[in-house]
């Protein structure tokens, strides 16, 4: 038995958890699925009731998920414009609400369309009045 974080972790326990979870690199949709149903279980348990056994799997399952999710759904770049665009019409927002947030209708057109880059002061604006990091501008 080892302690891990001031808790008893059982090897044999854990043996236990990983020959029924089975976890291996996810290669499916269905693998996929079932992992993440796993995932789900675990997690509906509440941090404060996994085991340490139970909680190192959970860690192990999530890693493998993530890595499936990176590999098959990427999360595509978008721009600083693409992102205040969408920002806006999530807000049922117009240009002209953002005047008085960064400045000229002028201005604001330009950076909604992207024809200026918005930099790290207007960054902060937008950030501050969306209550977002000001990086998914930048």
């Amino acid at each position: 038995m080892t302690v891990v974080a001031n808790r008893r972790f059982d090897e044999r326990k854990y043996g236990r958890l990983l020959a029924r979870a089975l976890p291996k690199s996810i290669e499916s949709q269905h693998e996929y699925n079932r992992v993440l149903g796993q995932v789900q279980t675990l997690m509906l348990k509440g941090e404060e009731h996994l085991s340490p056994e139970e909680d190192i799997l959970l860690d192990l399952l999530a890693a493998l998920v993530e890595r499936y999710e990176d590999e098959h759904y990427p999360i595509p770049e978008a721009s600083g414009a693409e992102v205040l665009k969408h920002l806006m019409e999530a807000r049922g927002m117009r240009q002209a609400d953002l005047v008085s947030v960064i400045g000229s209708r002028g201005y604001v057109s330009d950076l909604v369309n992207g024809r200026r880059e918005i930099g790290k002061k207007v960054a902060r604006k937008l950030a501050g009045f969306f209550h977002v990091p000001s990086d998914v501008f930048l």
